[in-house]
């Protein structure tokens, strides 16, 4: 996990979860719909909707292809997992964080992420 450090108090917070680089994970995975995504320095937080009781058991995995398109910049391709069991009809929104460092490809400072099921890429500088 990505630590990072609030200048303001000196208090050390969370990013949030490890972004997951695996190929095979990657192709067998069924990506989830992603209302919006913000990146703050190395961490991204992606909100998504569905339906359920209270979204509390909701789990969210971000699933790399493992390849980069060697562009300029640099690209990757990840999608974006969402295990919900619940079952009620109530909608409700759930934003999870994703610690971006694993992503970082050496010798430049950024690269394009393309999440399947988010209308358009986003750049990752660092």
């Amino acid at each position: 996990m990505n630590m990072q450090c609030n200048e303001d108090d000196n208090v050390v917070v969370p990013c949030g979860l490890e972004v997951v680089i695996d190929a095979v994970a990657y192709q067998a995975a069924e990506s989830h719909a992603i209302d919006s995504a913000i990146i703050n320095e190395d961490c991204l937080a992606l909100i998504v909707s569905g339906s359920g009781c209270d979204a509390s058991t909701w789990l969210m995995s971000l699933i790399d292809s493992g390849n980069v398109a060697e562009s300029f910049p640099n690209q990757r391709y990840l999608k974006l997992t969402l295990h919900n069991n619940e079952d009620c009809l109530a909608v409700f929104n759930k934003e999870e964080n994703f610690d971006l460092t694993a992503l970082r490809i050496e010798g430049v400072n950024e690269v394009l992420l393309n999440i399947e099921g988010l209308e358009e890429s986003i750049l990752y500088s660092y």
